[in-house]
């Protein structure tokens, strides 16, 4: 079937002849894994696996309502605020880095890029070139129609430049990275894998493992986490090709003391489909999304291995109302003031979502983002 969502056509696949698909996928790789799958490997087949995977079939993902057929909404759909605010924290940036170009990961709806684009025009700060990597191809469809009037200034890349100069943003880019299970059962530590099913389907089965988390977890009870080899290591190669710039990624997470606290013991592990929460990666593969909350002390370690340092680190809400959050819900109407205020509430998008901010070849700064509430000591 086909719909048109922001003007551009969405062509859907059937959900069960993309699930049997990629469940089929899914299951030789186990067979050739002799039977368990790591679930890190079992996550990037079922966000990745081109034209079957979550993010990489056509299924409609971003929006508001259910109604819609997407599954969540982030801060660039819920408000256009959230993009004028980054960009004025990216302007601040390419001056203090003296680069001309910003690169976005995982752009989804182009929505963000447009909004940064312009607010950068309007303060003046245009950049040379406005680079994403996405690996989604109709996601890319989208975002090229959404942003043609920026003609060649916009470009999409599939990977990092040898010599990366510029500005990186990337908006709930680090959760969506696989994640490797870990469970301590009776004291012992075990890798979660998949398995498939005698009667179908696909199950989870333990094995013992020398892999830990980053710290100790007090106590012998059962505890279910993640570590973010993935992530960090995208982190690592960032910083590798990047000789002058700055990074900001904006994503849901917690410090590592906070994340590996003895009380959560479920772990983060989510699915997310019609704007409703399951704890279930193993059924409708290919359909919902799937995502982890992200360890920033993790992120700020491998970030600080490949040679960034740390600008600041912060809660949304901080960041936005550094950025200049007040005058800008000031000048809305009353349901677009309502909308982005969600941006900074606590109970909503405020203390859940962090900033991070990094640098690397430039001199750092008092960043316009961490001048007020910045938590780098609690990483």
């Amino acid at each position: 079937m086909w719909t048109f969502e922001d003007n551009v056509l969405i062509v859907t696949t059937e959900p069960s002849i993309l699930t049997t698909a990629l469940e089929t996928r899914i299951a030789q790789e186990i067979a050739a894994a002799d039977g368990w799958l790591p679930f890190d490997r079992f996550m990037a087949l079922a966000l990745y696996e081109p034209g079957l995977g979550y993010y990489a079939n056509n299924t409609a993902k971003f929006g508001l309502m259910a109604s819609s057929g997407s599954d969540f909404v982030t801060a660039p759909e819920m408000s256009p605020v959230f993009g004028q605010l980054l960009a004025a924290q990216v302007a601040e940036a390419l001056v203090r880095t003296g680069t001309r170009q910003v690169w976005e990961f995982g752009a989804g709806t182009g929505a963000l890029a447009l909004q940064v684009l312009d607010e950068l025009a309007a303060l003046g700060v245009r950049p040379d070139r406005y680079t994403i990597v996405d690996v989604s191809g109709t996601l890319r469809a989208r975002q090229q129609l959404r942003l043609a009037r920026y003609g060649g200034l916009v470009h999409w890349a599939d990977a990092l430049p040898a010599r990366l100069e510029g500005v990186v943003i990337g908006n709930e880019v680090l959760d969506a990275m696989p994640v490797q299970l870990l469970q301590r059962l009776g004291g012992a530590w075990h890798e979660r894998g998949v398995v498939r099913r005698p009667e179908g389907g696909f199950g989870w089965q333990d094995r013992l493992t020398p892999l830990r988390p980053p710290m100790d977890i007090e106590g012998e009870h059962d505890y279910l986490t993640e570590i973010h080899a993935q992530g960090e290591a995208f982190i690592r190669t960032l910083g590798e090709h990047m000789v002058r710039g700055a990074a900001f990624f904006i994503d849901y997470g917690f410090g590592e003391s906070e994340y590996y606290h003895p009380q959560r013991h479920m772990g983060t592990l989510v699915c997310h489909r019609l704007h409703k929460v399951d704890d279930d990666p193993l059924t409708d593969v290919g359909l919902k999304d799937i995502t982890a909350h992200v360890n920033f002390t993790g992120t700020a370690v491998a970030a600080q291995d490949a040679g960034f340092e740390v600008l600041g680190y912060t809660n949304q809400a901080h960041f936005l109302i550094n950025c200049g959050l007040g005058p800008k819900l000031d000048a809305l109407e009353q349901g677009p003031r309502a909308m982005a205020a969600k941006l900074m509430m606590e109970h909503e998008m405020g203390e859940l979502f962090k900033v991070i901010g990094l640098v690397k070849g430039a001199e750092p700064w008092d960043a316009l983002g961490f001048v007020r509430g910045d938590r780098t000591h609690r990483l």
